[in-house]
């Protein structure tokens, strides 16, 4: 029971993405300012989603509309029972707006089929249907019968939510003037539930909550989570590896589930769901907000901006902050990421300086002037400041080349040098150095990776310590030379901040750490090696052959200050972050068998190298 609880706990604080305001904040009382109303909306084939509204009392004047489109409830259900707080933020709860929140097609009080990652279809016919149709009927719906609105619309969301907000803007309903995708979802083969290919594991549990369908509209979980029975998720999945032994805990009627093992590819099931590929022509101004620390959504936000730009000629902007995933929504007063303080009152500020702004200029100024806001503004991670840029990434930098060199040292150039590591699946490198159960990871995106580099079965590179501060801005591409002695292996890059040792401690730094030597991961991904020349077809490797495998790590804004040092850390394990790799090729991960997980070694070639942009002065 204490798992399940902790579970349901880390559901409604990552999912729900309601806003939490500061304790004197809670003093608003939202039955007192807004009426409550709740619809079923009447969608073009006949389905109704349950839709929750929100009105001003005050209706002295036109409001616009904020909607969030959610698959994690809109509850309270009831006209009687409100919400704490609605929309946003508390600066615009308490400005006035038209709030709505609304039931997803298949979730809680809505009708129909739920469909995780829905299609987008973009020539529709008829009564097809797909969230840019249920987005466009429910706006249109609420422009004519909603009393007070302005008939602007804009939508907003978090996570789930943010891709609801995203497929919005494939709606083309006149009336939507602005979306702020917040940590949306993008494409499932890239974010969330997969890295490169690579299967996060430590979201399995997650799959309750998409995988299972209700018969019924319902106020009530119809879902529930596996009781792991202990509280070292490293050994619990060490146990159930290979992952068919997860089929204990679902079956056939988790929907999610299935299509995971069945599609262990980037095949057309996968690439039908992703939304950035449709994002073109884009009429509406979008605000996009991302966490630099975001366990979850890191890649989406970056690449749905990316998109837009290239293809769309609107009002496109980029928020980026030290947060984890929605920590934005929420004031905590000091913010830090795990051991790693960042600053005060940081969510704060973007909800009154840049949320509120964005919306009200394109939800209710009549006035024609441009908007008082930068293209990117994007926290340094390094010296704990904001930057504000022209676009994204900035233009003003240079290329820098390091090699992974012998003796642990990053090099200016290439050489014949190799590096050899035993990579054994029965003991893998694990993500942090906790024992303990969490739904989804979150602190180990600035975690102290000490733990790591002093493995045997992880190489590390360096620098020497900085004699200036060396600024590092947007996307690094790692090109790897390796070889195995297997036919399979994954490829895990980090890049970490090593502290000085005079470092001082932060309030939030663990009691059993020290922040001097700190080794900060400032960003890290992995490679499936079978994905390394597609996605869609994959391919072995050929035993002891020197292969080149190059992966993408996502956007950075961090400088790295003079007395630092800049560390690359290679692995081939990440766990339970990411599923083990049976190091032996076999056509789907998902159904390994026990004697395919072989320990392998693996070589480093001091030809590979790590590529990345330096912001000039």
């Amino acid at each position: 029971m204490k798992i399940f609880q902790f579970s349901l706990y880390c559901i409604l604080l990552l999912f729900v993405s309601m806003p939490v305001f500061s304790q004197s904040e809670t003093e608003y009382d939202v039955k007192a300012h807004y009426d409550k109303m709740e619809v079923d909306i009447e969608m073009r084939d006949g389905v109704k989603l349950h839709t929750t509204i929100y009105s001003p009392k005050d209706t002295s004047q036109k409001y616009p509309i904020l909607m969030q489109r959610t698959p994690y409830s809109s509850r309270p259900y009831g006209k009687t029972e409100f919400r704490s707080k609605i929309g946003p933020n508390e600066t615009m709860m308490k400005e006035g707006n038209i709030i709505v929140y609304q039931d997803v097609r298949g979730r809680w009080m809505s009708e129909g089929k739920y469909d995780n990652m829905r299609a987008f279809i973009p020539n529709k016919k008829g009564k097809q249907i797909d969230e840019a149709s249920d987005t466009y009927d429910t706006i249109e719906w609420l422009v004519k019968n909603v009393k007070n609105n302005n008939e602007r619309v804009g939508t907003w969301g978090i996570s789930y939510p943010g891709f609801y907000a995203t497929y919005s803007l494939l709606s083309g309903h006149p009336a939507l003037k602005a979306a702020s995708p917040q940590a949306s979802i993008s494409d499932f083969f890239f974010d969330d539930f997969h890295h490169n290919g690579a299967y996060l594991l430590s979201y399995w549990r997650a799959t309750s909550v998409f995988g299972y369908q209700k018969d019924k509209p319902t106020d009530s979980s119809w879902y529930s989570f596996p009781d792991l029975k202990t509280e070292d998720q490293y050994q619990f999945f060490l146990d159930n590896t290979p992952l068919t032994k997860l089929d204990t805990f679902y079956k056939k009627d988790n929907e999610f589930w299935q299509q995971l093992k069945d599609h262990p590819n980037y095949d057309e099931f996968w690439q039908s769901r992703g939304i950035i590929q449709h994002l073109k022509d884009i009429k509406p101004a979008v605000m996009i907000v991302g966490g630099l620390f975001d366990a979850e959504d890191l890649y989406g936000p970056f690449n749905i901006y990316k998109k837009i730009e290239e293809n769309s000629d609107n009002y496109n902007m980029l928020v980026y902050g030290p947060w984890s995933h929605g920590d934005w929504a929420r004031e905590t007063g000091r913010h830090s990421v795990g051991n790693v303080y960042f600053g005060d009152s940081l969510s704060t500020a973007f909800q009154k300086d840049y949320e509120t702004e964005f919306f009200n200029h394109f939800l209710k100024k009549k006035t024609k002037d441009m908007i008082r806001l930068p293209e990117a503004h994007v926290y340094d991670t390094g010296t704990r400041s904001w930057n504000d840029y022209a676009q994204w990434p900035p233009k003003t930098t240079v290329e820098k080349t390091w090699y992974l060199g012998d003796d642990q040292k990053l090099a200016e150039t290439a050489s014949d040098t190799k590096q050899e590591f035993i990579s054994d699946p029965k003991k893998p490198v694990p993500y942090n150095d906790e024992i303990k159960v969490v739904f989804t990871p979150r602190e180990y995106m600035s975690g102290d990776q000490r733990f790591a580099a002093r493995r045997p079965d992880v190489l590390v590179f360096e620098t020497d310590v900085l004699e200036n501060d060396l600024k590092m801005v947007g996307e690094i591409e790692a090109m790897l030379i390796v070889a195995t002695t297997g036919t399979a292996a994954d490829w895990v890059v980090k890049v970490v901040d090593v502290y000085p040792n005079d470092a001082e401690n932060y309030e939030e730094t663990m009691p059993h750490l020290k922040m001097g030597n700190y080794h900060m991961m400032v960003r890290s991904e992995i490679m499936r090696g079978r994905f390394r020349n597609s996605f869609t077809n994959p391919q072995p490797f050929e035993p002891n052959t020197k292969t080149e495998v190059n992966l993408t790590l996502q956007g950075v804004n961090h400088t790295f200050q003079k007395g630092h040092k800049v560390q690359i850390q290679i692995q081939s394990t990440w766990f339970p972050l990411i599923d083990l790799n049976p190091q032996t090729y076999v056509a789907n991960i998902f159904k390994a068998e026990e004697e395919d997980f072989k320990k392998q070694t693996h070589t480093v070639y001091g030809d590979s190298a790590i590529k990345f942009t330096i912001l000039e002065d």
